[in-house]
């Protein structure tokens, strides 16, 4: 069984102080894909990291303190590769991809938009994602995205969708495009194990709003279509605390 976790951990730094490696020695985890890592080269505990038996690899932003993907991995990779699916939008710290022989796990930071500028360049991240992994699929066909999409798929993965219809993360269009990408070849892990509400992976620190459960689900483990039959479970780790996101994660039998 091979389990791989997907976690915004809204910097490494401040997840670091809250126990967030205390956290992982506990777990049994292969395959820890993190976002808004908010760090360099230099500022991540690699001995930590690497007395827990993982392999690393970062891809942070050029701007300090912003965005920057990781993968931490018991399982050395073949090769890693760090945003090059379109060159206008390399510097963002976005995406970080590990091949191994079997299959490839890509670690995903989606852009939010708070405003309109914003939520352009979101939609054309979408749109260079997509066709990105449309074309990865034809050389690797074990594709496993986990990450942060800023995207609520359905009313089920949001406390309030009446009141958020108009708000980012639960646009139509935005949801329009969550709907394409999944019918395009791949498995929401959690939803296809999980069809209960009430299940999410970030809270605003405003309004005291985890402990009131008021949540969205925008952090997702999506398999190729192909691995269906190997998906073994799909879990959220709601009681972790080490940032507004929670973990969530998807054990497959490969």
């Amino acid at each position: 069984m091979l389990n791989i976790v997907s976690y915004n951990v809204n910097g490494i730094r401040s997840a670091d102080k809250k126990g967030l490696f205390d956290w992982l020695r506990s777990e049994s985890i292969d395959i820890l894909c993190l976002q808004e890592v908010r760090a360099e080269e230099n500022q991540i505990p690699e001995e930590k990291i690497k007395s827990l038996g993982y392999s690393f690899d970062l891809n942070p932003a050029q701007k300090r303190g912003y965005s920057g993907v990781a993968i931490l991995s018991k399982i050395p990779p073949n090769q890693v590769t760090k945003d090059t699916f379109v060159s206008t939008l390399e510097g963002e710290g976005r995406i970080i991809r590990f091949d191994f022989s079997q299959f490839s796990v890509i670690s995903l930071y989606m852009p939010s938009a708070s405003n309109v500028q914003r939520l352009g360049f979101k939609f054309e991240f979408m749109h260079q994602f997509q066709s990105y992994v449309d074309g990865l699929k034809k050389e690797i066909p074990n594709l496993i995205i986990c990450g942060d999409f800023n995207i609520c798929h359905r009313a089920i993965d949001i406390h309030d969708p009446i009141r958020n219809q108009n708000v980012s993360g639960f646009l139509p269009k935005e949801r329009a495009w969550l709907d394409d990408f999944i019918n395009s070849g791949f498995i929401d892990t959690f939803r296809y194990k999980n069809p209960k509400p009430n299940n999410y992976t970030w809270w605003s620190y405003r309004t005291n709003a985890r402990d009131r459960n008021l949540g969205w689900r925008i952090d997702y483990c999506m398999v190729s279509q192909n691995l269906k039959s190997h998906i073994h479970k799909a879990y959220i780790s709601a009681d972790a605390k080490h940032s507004d996101h929670c973990p969530t994660g998807v054990v497959l039998d490969i």
